[in-house]
């Protein structure tokens, strides 16, 4: 760094350019007389002992650029698919519950399982959404899936009405029923941390409002608004503040 700041920098730091294809061809002009000089040291320029010992020993460029590239173990969940970077991605079936791989790089997400590809996806940018691939469907063999949307539905039931219509217009909502296993089931677990009550309450609200997510069920029993009555007296009440003027103010 102390070299080039002496010897290139300082040396064109009273000139003008006009583009940057200008200073980098004044930079080349340097730094051809830089390498060209002989170091006290040496008793020999840079160019020269670059060509005596290094030059013989490069090998070509790869023909291809280098493609930074991220992993990450992931384990596939019921509804057969993998979060990466926020965004779902499908894989087999049959590797539910199984831990893999996944290799995001580029736009690609390939997914491996003991080292084999199972998987690979054009990388999106969606968070909170699904690629999925029809051929890593149950559907075919659906009589030996571990889970399936009527099986969701009675659980939530069991919880009550609120909360079972609420899943079904979240299976209902989705190109495919399998990509809502995940928020119905997320939804269900709700109800251990906050109690079934407060859940089928929860789930009331979030089909008022026409929410269709776990986030947003979480959401309402995090700020306690299951507890808050909705109704349309509420709306028609006075509101009396001091900060508030009223219609009078204006006249």
């Amino acid at each position: 760094m102390q070299i080039a700041q002496r010897w290139l920098l300082a040396r064109i730091r009273n000139e003008v350019f006009h583009s940057l294809g200008e200073l980098n061809a004044r930079l080349r002009e340097l730094l051809v007389d830089l390498n060209g000089r002989e170091m006290r040291r040496y008793g020999k320029s840079r160019r020269a002992l670059f060509e005596a010992i290094e030059r013989a020993a490069l090998r070509p460029l790869p023909t291809t650029r280098f493609e930074y590239t991220e992993w990450q173990k992931a384990r596939v969940n019921i509804d057969y698919h993998v979060q990466v970077e926020g965004h779902l991605y499908s894989v087999p079936h049959k590797l539910v519950h199984e831990e893999i791989e996944a290799r995001h790089c580029g736009d690609v997400v390939e997914i491996l399982h003991g080292r084999a590809r199972v998987a690979a996806h054009r990388r999106s940018s969606v968070k909170g959404g699904f690629t999925t691939i029809t051929d890593h469907m149950p559907s075919a063999h659906r009589a030996q899936a571990e889970w399936t949307p009527s099986r969701i539905i009675s659980w939530a039931g069991k919880v009550g009405a609120s909360t079972r219509e609420l899943c079904e217009a979240i299976l209902a909502d989705r190109p495919h029923p399998e990509q809502g296993f995940r928020s119905c089931l997320g939804i269900l677990r709700l109800g251990k941390r906050y109690g079934e009550l407060r859940l089928e309450a929860a789930c009331s609200r979030a089909l008022r409002v026409r929410a269709r997510s776990y986030r947003h069920v979480e959401s309402i029993l995090k700020n306690g608004l299951d507890r808050v009555v909705a109704t349309d007296e509420q709306t028609s009440l006075p509101l009396t503040h001091e900060n508030v003027r009223g219609p009078d103010y204006y006249h």
